[in-house]
């Protein structure tokens, strides 16, 4: 258990015994997103860092973009603004140990001017220990644990990071998604291996998948009786100009597919697996060269070189392999799924531990 009678290194500061004077001093002082937070009293701040083994002065590494050092003590303050409890500590911990490898870049995802949000995905039994929901409106609002896991660490990219809005923060629209972005895979009502299965970790384990995304597109479809059909229908939405992922092909960015359970049971009673599923989508979202050509990004498009620019018909893909097409089941009923758009950074997925 973490050492709770250690001494904590942040500062403490006296404001009238009132929620307004107390919002307000937080708020002038930077820490919120604009939204009430909780106030991070020594008591709270030493009972969330009882959820998680270690020292208060651990550190998890340094956080971009402004390069400060994170313990479980700072990130331990944030969660307690975000409204975390205790019990949802170690997904924050490893959310943001996800967050800080170096192929997930996040100096780059949070500075973008294309305001990219990160967004958490909780796989295995933690997810229904802690009530993270991934059934019916699993990206929404109502669900405390989805927002304040997510909110904690947007919570930490801000205060810790340093990402503030005019100041590194850049965007030049931003997105909600800044807010917080949490939700859990539908396992129970997926046809398939969840995803943590899928990369090695026994079925037993709960792991956080994070990724940089630039937006969410609804799909709907339900009138179409084959999976093929569905997965025609997903991939003509992807096709358009000024998607990045067209143009950055050289970067290795990904999205997500998240198919909603009766979407996904359509598609696997069709004869596809999930590997099926991103070959499918990697074959036949892709637009040709001349229909992208002059426009968006084009300028300054990072391809590969087995792209055919000399072909105006080439067809240009959404990423440039199907392993970087990541497929998550989610939601609850009705025939929407949604696939997400991803920045120039790779997905990452840790173990949930409850000690470093």
């Amino acid at each position: 258990m973490a050492n709770l009678d250690g001494s904590l290194q942040s500062s403490r500061v006296q404001i009238a015994d009132s929620p307004r004077a107390i919002q307000d001093y937080c708020w002038e002082q930077g820490w919120t997103d604009g939204l009430p937070v909780v106030p991070p009293t020594e008591p709270l701040v030493r009972e969330m860092l009882s959820g998680y083994d270690g020292e208060p002065s651990d550190s998890l590494g340094r956080i971009q973009p402004g390069n400060s050092n994170v313990t479980l003590e700072k990130l331990a303050v944030n969660a307690v603004m975000a409204g975390c409890l205790p019990e949802h500590f170690p997904v924050v911990v490893t959310a943001l140990k996800a967050a800080l490898r170096d192929e997930f870049n996040l100096a780059g995802n949070a500075v973008t001017t294309g305001g990219a949000g990160q967004v958490l995905i909780v796989n295995g039994p933690i997810a229904k220990e802690l009530g993270i929901n991934g059934d019916a409106a699993c990206f929404g609002p109502g669900f405390r644990a989805n927002a304040a896991i997510g909110r904690a660490l947007r919570l930490a990219v801000r205060n810790l990071g340093g990402l503030i809005p005019g100041d590194m923060d850049k965007a030049t629209l931003s997105s909600p998604f800044r807010y917080s972005f949490c939700f859990s895979e539908n396992e129970e009502l997926s046809p398939w291996e969840p995803r943590h299965v899928e990369l090695g970790y026994d079925p037993s384990a709960s792991t956080v998948t994070i990724a940089a995304i630039l937006g969410v597109y609804n799909v709907m479809e339900s009138t179409v009786g084959t999976g093929t059909a569905v997965l025609r229908t997903l991939a003509g939405n992807m096709r358009g100009v000024g998607i990045p992922g067209y143009y950055h092909l050289g970067t290795r960015s990904q999205i997500l597919l998240v198919l909603c359970p009766e979407h996904a049971d359509e598609i696997a009673k069709s004869g596809f697996s999930k590997a099926d599923v991103r070959e499918y989508i990697f074959a036949n979202a892709r637009m040709p060269i001349h229909q992208l050509k002059d426009l968006a990004h084009y300028g300054n498009r990072v391809w590969p070189n087995w792209i055919d620019q000399t072909n105006p018909d080439t067809l240009v893909p959404i990423t440039s392999a199907a392993e970087d097409i990541v497929v998550i089941v989610a939601g609850g009923g009705g025939r929407h799924s949604a696939w997400m758009s991803g920045w120039v950074t790779r997905v990452c997925t840790e173990e949930i531990l409850r000690s470093l």
